[in-house]
């Protein structure tokens, strides 16, 4: 009697096991992991990160959910209705941590080395066309928009303000979510803003205001947000933790290498564009190849190995 090959009596045996037992191998589900964003140009490394499946390749299944500010993230941290936080730090999270709170930057988001600046001074075009604005001293009496109180952001406004010989008091602040800066230019509810790409170049772009001077030109290198793990999160799920570092920083890598001198050119900044258009607040891909981006640390890499033993997964 004739041998049965190896390789067939072991595949005989195992679909005869699995039709016996009508048990068949089931994927492990995905781990969800709600991340709070602002829906600034900066959250581009998440959004290429999550289309192209670099997040479900970790076994993670991401939920973005859309903030006004950083600022606003401390009480869903606490909650335990948010993981993850990008933005700007505030006084807001420096307060919760010195309350004992237990929230963690842990990655770089963005900074502006000089020719990188992501969130400029925008203001009123018939203000500009009138003359009534001609200098920084000119913004006395304005009213301005930020994103929020006691953002990393308000530095920045502030050097500005000094430059024109002008304190926070000499202006009017007003507190709006980024893409509501357009509305209120172009309706001049407000006379000028901090406002981050790309919902300034939309405003530019309608005809409503006009750009004064990048965030890099007034503070240079200076690290405007960051990545953010609620405590819960890091002690709760580390291995987590980990693995969204590592999709994170494989979009950190896609969207460097989609950059020419700073902009979306070519085909591979045609394609984050696209990206950008399907996640953020403004669907034309061509607004987003317009502007010169921030600068996300691609050598976050050479650390990942770093941050996977961090604290931060210890704690």
């Amino acid at each position: 009697m004739p041998l049965l090959h190896p390789t067939r009596r072991t595949l005989t045996t195992g679909g005869l096991a699995a039709i016996a037992t009508g048990v068949r191998a089931q994927p492990a589900p995905l781990v969800p992991v709600r991340v709070g964003i602002t829906s600034s140009a900066s959250d581009v490394s998440l959004f290429i990160a999550h289309k192209r499946g670099y997040f479900r390749d970790e076994g993670l299944d991401v939920t973005f959910i859309t903030f006004d500010s950083a600022a606003r993230m401390i009480a869903p941290y606490v909650a335990g209705d948010l993981d993850v936080g990008t933005g700007a730090t505030s006084a807001a999270f420096y307060n919760a941590v010195g309350r004992g709170i237990d929230v963690r930057i842990v990655a770089d988001k963005n900074s502006t080395p000089p020719g990188r600046g992501t969130q400029p001074l925008i203001v009123r075009k018939d203000h500009v066309d009138s003359g009534r604005y001609k200098t920084l001293a000119d913004l006395k009496g304005f009213k301005i928009a930020v994103s929020a109180p006691g953002t990393s952001a308000m530095t920045t406004h502030t050097r500005a303000l000094e430059k024109g010989g002008l304190k926070i008091s000499d202006v009017d602040i007003v507190n709006l979510a980024f893409p509501q800066h357009v509305i209120a230019l172009a309706n001049k509810a407000i006379d000028a803003a901090f406002c981050v790409e790309p919902s300034a170049s939309e405003a530019v772009r309608q005809g409503s205001a006009v750009r004064i001077m990048g965030d890099d030109e007034v503070y240079p290198y200076h690290q405007l947000s960051v990545m953010q793990f609620a405590g819960q999160f890091a002690k709760g799920k580390p291995e987590a933790g980990k693995k969204f570092l590592k999709a994170l920083l494989r979009g950190v890598r896609d969207f460097n290498d989609s950059l020419t001198n700073g902009r979306y050119l070519g085909d591979k900044g045609h394609a984050v564009a696209l990206i950008l258009a399907e996640y953020g607040p403004f669907k034309n891909p061509e607004i987003y190849k317009s502007y010169t981006t921030s600068h996300s640390d691609p050598r976050s890499e050479e650390h990942t190995s770093e941050l996977q033993s961090h604290s931060f997964i210890s704690y």
